[in-house]
């Protein structure tokens, strides 16, 4: 059967693009859109969309020849102008050849043009983008996602840094370059389980620069601290599902130091990385034109009338139905004499369990260093504060700079065998956990061990005290977000859950409203 081949249209946000795609990439054909001053404005992005577009498909279709099998378009997510801008050009190529349309999911599309590039099959990806930053993995039909950002993307704190300094649009490229000849001075560095926060980091960049710090040194700073925050959320993604490969997307990709970090991490723990080209990173047409050829040979079309964008579709949202794997997770197993997270190593062969922090090669030195010690001493304390309140956690044994000796635990790692009734106990845990006024920071299914008919909690490196309502709502965001990502039946392991953390904590109800807020702040993504 020959092989068919797909137009595709991209028109988020700022690039307006054509591709076509058949056994291979036949051609690729891009007009960006470049602000006069700021960011981008969606009105002036979808004119000058409009005006491009003739040309661009024109060039496209005479360099590949005319023939077209269907035409895909950017479906969303993105600027709505600009996604009704390139899908009336879709719709109106559709009518005219005579073929079928499809819509594509703007984030996927990013996730399958870098599976098409690196051939891995069931990566971890790091997705980061403007909008959008993303840790995903597959599992029974759907991309789940493990992490992703609480405020704005990695790309557009970049840029919005950039230009508080006046500097052109995209921010990202002038801060890579400038950062090269910095040196790291202290930022704000926020990690909240699987999930990150960029504001803070983009705020302290900008008072740094302005009490007088050298830009060459906050770029470089910005750069070191946010990217070892993406990296390490992505391990954490690796170090719990079990997975071996990793790729990373999106335009922020196509920095050097990212990848580079990216690849150190994976060497350290037996990975492999690969990102595409610089070709595929940004938005273009032939990451539409590839996932809408895949689709329609699963066929995954539209009609006309079922066309309509959508500026907030979720990757999580899509059902991916050209995959017929259910992706695997978990399959490296559990170990007897010791266990490697994403942030340590337990050493389970002597009587007690010695967890010792690792450091981190993908990280500059001064960052490692204060984030080893502070994580350190932090979890010895707060464990032992926990337990007082009457958490099951283990015992404490011995403290270190780098190391905690405590309680060695018998018991099952959840995420192995979590079922209704050990959901259920979690929440009596959490619960007893939030009312002793401790939130955990790292709330999955790793992190609790079920253990005698309780649930144990374990990995405190990222906790904090406080009867602060926003962070006790991340704590259950990150855990639904595991539970989403990782398990068969979410929503009945959900349900249980909320069952017994309402028992043990009289304030449930209210975490709960917030978690809720929490999660749609992501749905504009």
């Amino acid at each position: 059967m020959p092989e068919k081949r797909v137009l595709g249209i991209e028109g988020t946000a700022w690039n307006f693009s054509a591709a076509i795609f058949e056994k291979d990439l036949v051609c690729l054909h891009s007009a960006p859109y470049t602000p006069v001053s700021g960011g981008i404005h969606p009105r002036e992005a979808a004119q000058h969309h409009a005006s491009v577009a003739s040309d661009v498909i024109s060039q496209t279709l005479a360099e590949a020849g005319g023939k077209i099998d269907a035409v895909a378009f950017s479906i969303g997510p993105g600027l709505g102008p600009s996604l009704r801008t390139a899908a009336t050009t879709a719709r109106t190529l559709a009518l005219k050849f005579n073929v079928p349309l499809i819509g594509v999911n703007h984030c996927v599309a990013h996730v399958e043009i870098g599976r098409w590039y690196t051939k891995f099959e069931d990566p971890i990806v790091l997705y980061a983008s403007g909008a959008n930053t993303q840790v995903l993995g597959f599992l029974n039909g759907k991309y789940r996602i493990f992490g992703e950002t609480l405020d704005i993307g990695l790309g557009n704190a970049l840029d919005k840094f950039a230009r508080s300094h006046n500097l052109p649009h995209p921010g990202g490229p002038i801060i890579e370059n400038l950062a090269k000849s910095g040196k790291y001075i202290h930022l704000p560095y926020t990690v909240k389980g699987m999930d990150l926060a960029f504001s803070g980091l983009m705020s302290a960049a900008k008072d740094a620069s302005t009490r007088g710090e050298k830009m060459e040194d906050v770029c470089h700073s910005f750069q070191e601290t946010a990217f070892a925050m993406c990296v390490e959320v992505t391990e954490r993604a690796l170090a719990h599902t079990g997975k071996d490969q990793v790729i990373l997307v999106g335009g922020v990709g196509a920095n050097s130091r990212l990848q580079e970090m990216l690849r150190t991490m994976c060497e350290e723990r037996g990975a492999q990385f690969m990102a595409p080209p610089r070709t595929y990173m940004g938005d273009n047409g032939a990451m539409i034109a590839y996932t809408g050829k895949i689709m329609l040979e699963a066929g995954s079309t539209i009609s006309i009338a079922d066309s309509v964008v959508n500026p907030y579709y979720r990757s999580d949202q899509v059902d991916v139905t050209w995959r017929k794997d259910a992706g695997d997770l978990f399959s490296n197993g559990q170990s007897e004499t010791a266990e490697r997270g994403a942030e340590a190593s337990v050493d389970l062969s002597g009587a007690d369990a010695v967890k010792t922090r690792l450091s981190k090669g993908y990280r500059v030195k001064e960052l490692d260093e204060h984030l080893i010690t502070e994580r350190t001493r932090a979890e010895a304390r707060i464990i032992s504060s926990a337990r007082r309140g009457g958490v099951p956690v283990p015992i404490i044994r011995d403290v270190t700079t780098h190391s905690i000796v405590m309680e060695k635990l018998s018991g099952d790692v959840l995420k192995y065998i979590i079922n209704e009734v050990h959901a259920k106990e979690a929440g009596v845990t959490v619960g007893k956990l939030h009312s002793s006024g401790i939130v955990h920071g790292d709330l999955t299914t790793s992190n609790m061990i079920w253990q005698n008919g309780r649930v144990y909690l374990i990995d405190f490196g990222l906790a904090q005290t406080t009867d602060e309502i926003e962070p006790r709502g991340v704590d259950l965001h990150v855990l639904f977000q595991t539970l989403e990502s990782t398990t068969e039946n979410p929503e009945a392991l959900r349900s249980a859950f909320i069952d017994g953390y309402r028992s043990s904590f009289d304030e449930a109800d209210a975490v709960l409203e917030r978690e809720h807020e929490i999660e749609l702040r992501g749905r504009y993504l």
